[in-house]
């Protein structure tokens, strides 16, 4: 293969042919500037990487030297292992340089795990998560013979709640089960198939009814998660997750931990440790307390406020556009930030919004986003939106977001689809169910209390994000093909920034944002999948 000119070049390491043989299974070239590490356990490769940093030698030099001496024709893994785990335990326990434990990562699949777990896992930000969607899977099936939902083992042990807790949440999913197929044909009637191929009708047809009847699932609805993550950051969740007081959270934390220690058992040394992660943890308890202790004298006990709308714009800057685009022009230019910003708050707002259009370019696809000068203002909103809506809006992990306790206190929101299918009165009879389930579990059992609450109730919420994070919120949760409860919240973002920050030329920058109503969005994208797989399709419809 050619070598472009301007191609990094390697410095010279003086491995031999045998050498460079020897290496050969565990590095994709042995010989250019640019190569990958290959079957090698993550703890030799978070090594490697971490004493690549502090060794003017090569990192295969580093390999066939440190990690592969002495070792049979077959390279004893277990051997390189010991060797990795030896450096971290001087590098990482004890002098605590954590930047060496974001070198290794490994994937851990979570099934079974409720609704509630989920979000418990996933609060961390420097992780990659999937999770089964509710879009997708129904959940009116019963493996084993009972319903896709936790049972924790605080309220099963205890006859005066378990029945209860059995035959509401058996209620919900019976409900659900009636309700699927009912909307399914509401759907189909109001969605005609036209041109649009069949098999794409049929997945718009289901995927809008399961999102219609998913507010019936409780919070104890069990689903699987699976994450990527590096050494650092599982550390960080199994220290947050093995100090929680949901006991499903302490009990998967353990297995994770167990799992874990399997295949990167040198990042996770400090995780239960009494003088490290579990002294970490009880620290996380102690604030949690505070803040509750807090909250109760200096604000009382007073109703939440169920009324007013689902989203508020509660702090912007007022010069946000004049701080982007003095990012913008600082970076091109050879002066101090403060000169930049001196000479843009002279301009008049007229031209400094003309600027940040031109700035934005022309935008082919919403993936193209301008650059990090965006990033130089922002936005906090509160939302009120449903438990369903929030699960979605959580997994933007860029942005800080806080959550107060899921309750029934704020109300449930009944989709348009189930009103319109004449269905209202059985979907909320669920509502109001799980609503009083959840006063006799806070009553006895606050922890469990919030796997009664369905995903129709409404949680609050804020986030917290510079204006690119908005354009990349907004504009992906606005998309036609999206669920309504979750478009409405990003509409109202974008309307907010506009109208009360007054940032028109940053609304008008997210050129993506679509406010028009759901109406055949999910069978359009639906439609522009089966023409993107099926050449004959191509031409669309016919």
């Amino acid at each position: 293969m050619s070598v472009h000119p301007d191609a990094p070049v390697a410095a010279p390491d003086d491995l031999t042919e045998a050498e460079r043989n020897q290496i050969a299974p565990y590095v994709t070239c042995t010989d250019g500037p640019v190569f990958a590490l290959i079957n090698l356990p993550e703890s030799v490769k978070g090594a490697l990487f971490a004493r690549y940093s502090r060794s003017a030698k090569s990192l295969r030099r580093i390999l066939l030297e440190e990690f592969l001496p002495d070792a049979p024709p077959q390279h004893d893994a277990t051997n390189r292992a010991d060797k990795a785990d030896a450096f971290y335990g001087r590098v990482l326990a004890e002098y605590g340089d954590d930047s060496v434990a974001q070198l290794g990562a490994a994937h851990i699949a979570v099934e079974g795990a409720s609704n509630v777990l989920t979000k418990v896992i996933e609060w961390g930000r420097l992780a990659s998560y999937l999770e089964q969607s509710t879009r997708y899977i129904a959940y009116d099936d019963r493996p084993g013979g009972t319903y896709r939902y936790h049972r924790p083992s605080a309220v099963m042990e205890r006859p005066s709640l378990r029945a209860p807790y059995v035959k509401t949440l058996d209620d919900a999913f019976d409900a659900y089960a009636t309700l699927f197929p009912q909307m399914v044909d509401h759907v189909a009637a109001r969605m005609p198939i036209g041109e649009v191929p069949e098999a794409a009708h049929r997945r718009a047809v289901r995927a809008r009814a399961l999102d219609s009847v998913r507010g019936l699932l409780p919070a104890a609805t069990r689903s699987n998660v699976g994450i990527f993550a590096s050494g650092q950051a599982y550390e960080a969740m199994l220290v947050r997750m093995l100090g929680h007081p949901l006991a499903e959270a302490r009990a998967t934390a353990a297995l994770i931990l167990e799992e874990l220690r399997k295949v990167i058992p040198a990042f996770l040394t400090r995780v239960d440790r009494p003088d490290r992660g579990e002294r970490h943890g009880a620290y996380l308890r102690e604030l949690d307390a505070t803040a509750a202790e807090l909250a109760t004298e200096i604000l009382g006990s007073g109703r939440p406020e169920t009324d007013g709308p689902i989203v508020r714009l509660v702090d912007f800057d007022p010069d946000g556009e004049a701080r982007v685009l003095a990012h913008a022009l600082w970076s091109a230019s050879s002066r101090s930030l403060e000169e930049v910003r001196s000479e843009v708050a002279r301009l008049p707002s007229a031209d400094v919004g003309a600027a940040l259009i031109r700035i934005a370019g022309t935008r082919a696809d919403r993936r193209y986003r301008p650059g990090r000068s965006l990033e130089a203002t922002g936005y906090a909103f509160e939302v009120v939106c449903d438990y369903g809506a929030y699960r979605d809006l959580q997994r933007h992990r860029l942005l800080s977001l806080q959550v107060q306790t899921l309750t029934p206190a704020l109300g449930y929101h009944v989709p348009d689809d189930i009103h319109n299918a004449g269905l209202t009165d059985a979907f909320t009879a669920v509502q109001k169910s799980s609503g009083a389930l959840h006063d006799v579990l806070a009553s006895e059992h606050p922890e469990s209390a919030p796997y009664a609450v369905t995903m129709a109730h409404r949680v609050r919420f804020t986030m917290v994000m510079n204006a690119r994070e908005a354009m990349h919120l907004i504009e992906l949760r606005s998309l036609p093909q999206g669920h309504e409860s979750y478009r409405r919240v990003a509409q109202a973002m974008h309307r907010l920034i506009a109208d009360q920050a007054g940032h028109h030329a940053i609304a008008e920058m997210m050129s993506f944002v679509d406010h028009s109503g759901s109406e055949g969005g999910r069978l359009e994208a639906e439609a522009r999948a089966s023409r993107r797989h099926d050449p004959q399709l191509q031409s669309g419809p016919r």
